[in-house]
């Protein structure tokens, strides 16, 4: 094939047809798998691997799926017949980190962990701070504008991105944003990149807003409740006083069995755990700040109001300990069996309708779904666990399980809220974004999406 000749001579060893590495982009951790083979992969290692593929690609009409880590849950970055992978996750150098005006470059390949532990011996940190941190990249974050357990406060990653480099789709290299932490000149097409999933251009370079690490103190709580709803309650009621809480995460009676379970096994996290098996929900919520020790006062007298038991952590090791826990929920998941992790967001204030609702659905269709949620922004993560009775084939989602998602997202809609707060939507969720959007924005989009990438190359079948 000329094309794959002609991208050899381009990219050399980086460009692989091997069947083990096509089978490999084929799925992602959203654990559905496409039938569909691509034509090959190509594992860049710099910007101009980026640049030559993308022209050859708009010279012969091939689409290209932008990839990194591939721990996606939507299905974004899968490669299907026809499409060559463009994976980044070797691009990972940190570039820059520049002390003074708290600001980091770096690829899109580096781990958010990783980035992490870069960061720390300079006293900066930055806050995206997803479950999948230490598996995560960079690129990753800013294609879905993920968030994590600390966006209640800090924001989700829109918030903590300057500017970017990218190479448009006939291998163009643009530079959007800036290095300033405030500027208004033209249109703001960095945050029109942060969430686009690959599908306007591919991100070859960031510069990111860090924070200095403060010494001011931090207290966190772990809480119990009777049940989910009045949980939730407590979330809403604590949101809604006005504390902006660094941490609130809320976790359902199943998730609080099943992480139970990991840490019984010796597979969870370590140290002074408390049991949660047999608690209706589990609450955690984190202060931080010269206002801790007062914001959490205020959080305790509205979890005491929902008639949850509110306890701080005596220290800073059974804080960390808490938090442990609930990083520990999607491990524990696995043990369960085959699991779609599905995303969702409603306003806050509409929390407890929304677990209500999920746990009418997994009634309903017959399904485990254990529930945890990132109560501080009204992002829930149900969980919909596929039965071994349930016949279906590897990688495939079985009729009951598309059922079950479409009444949890029908639902959220109907609540205010969105098909999906930090996961995007890839190909799992394409079949209801215009009942959120309406067809008025969707022409918009759509038009959007020709004016950066007029033949329809990047990432096609995604989200659009």
């Amino acid at each position: 094939m000329a094309f794959l000749d002609e991208l050899e001579h381009a990219v050399g060893a980086a460009l692989r047809t091997d069947p083990a590495e096509l089978d490999r982009v084929r799925t992602d951790w959203s654990g559905w798998t496409t039938p569909e083979t691509p034509l090959a992969v190509v594992r860049a290692r710099t910007t101009s691997d980026v640049q030559a593929l993308l022209r050859l690609a708009t010279a012969h009409r091939v689409p290209v799926v932008p990839r990194g880590a591939g721990t996606g849950l939507a299905g974004g970055a899968i490669g299907t017949a026809g499409t060559v992978v463009l994976d980044v996750s070797a691009m990972d150098r940190v570039l820059e980190i520049d002390q003074e005006n708290e600001t980091a470059t770096v690829e899109p390949g580096v781990v958010t962990d990783d980035l992490a532990a870069a960061l720390a011996p300079r006293g900066l940190w930055w806050p995206p701070d997803p479950a999948s941190r230490a598996i995560s990249t960079v690129g990753g974050n800013i294609a879905t504008n993920a968030g994590g357990l600390l966006c209640a406060k800090y924001g989700v990653t829109r918030e903590s991105v300057l500017g970017l480099q990218i190479v448009l789709a006939d291998g163009s290299l643009v530079r959007l944003g800036r290095r300033t932490m405030k500027g208004v000149t033209g249109y703001d097409l960095t945050a029109l990149l942060i969430g686009s999933e690959g599908t306007l251009g591919v991100v070859v370079e960031a510069t990111l807003k860090l924070r200095r690490v403060e010494a001011d103190p931090v207290v966190t709580i772990g809480a119990t409740f009777p049940d989910v709803r009045s949980a939730a309650a407590a979330a809403a009621a604590i949101t809604a006083s006005g504390l902006r809480c660094a941490a609130l995460e809320l976790m359902d009676a199943a998730t609080c069995a099943a992480i139970d379970a990991l840490v019984a096994a010796g597979e969870g996290p370590a140290g002074d755990l408390p049991a949660l098996a047999g608690r209706g929900a589990f609450l955690l919520v984190q202060t931080d700040g010269g206002a801790a020790p007062r914001e959490a006062e205020a959080a305790l007298r509205c979890i005491a109001d929902a008639g949850g038991d509110g306890r701080v952590a005596p220290d800073a090791a059974t804080g960390a300990a808490l938090v442990a826990l609930r990083r520990a929920a999607h491990p524990a998941f696995a043990k369960l069996g085959e699991v779609l992790i599905e995303d969702v967001c409603v306003p806050r204030s509409a929390l407890p309708a929304m677990f209500e609702a999920v746990e009418a659905i997994a009634l309903r269709h017959g399904l485990p779904i254990p529930t945890i949620a990132h109560a501080g922004d009204g992002n829930l993560h149900p969980n919909i666990v596929i039965p071994a009775s349930v016949p279906h084939a590897p990688g495939e989602i079985p009729d009951v399980v598309w059922a079950a998602g479409e009444e949890l997202f029908r639902a959220a809609i109907a609540l205010g809220g969105t098909l999906t707060g930090e996961h995007g939507v890839g190909v799992l969720k394409r079949r209801w974004i215009a009942e959120e959007l309406g067809d008025d924005v969707m022409a918009l989009s759509r038009r959007v999406k020709a004016a950066f990438d007029p033949l329809g190359l990047l990432n096609p079948g995604k989200v659009w």
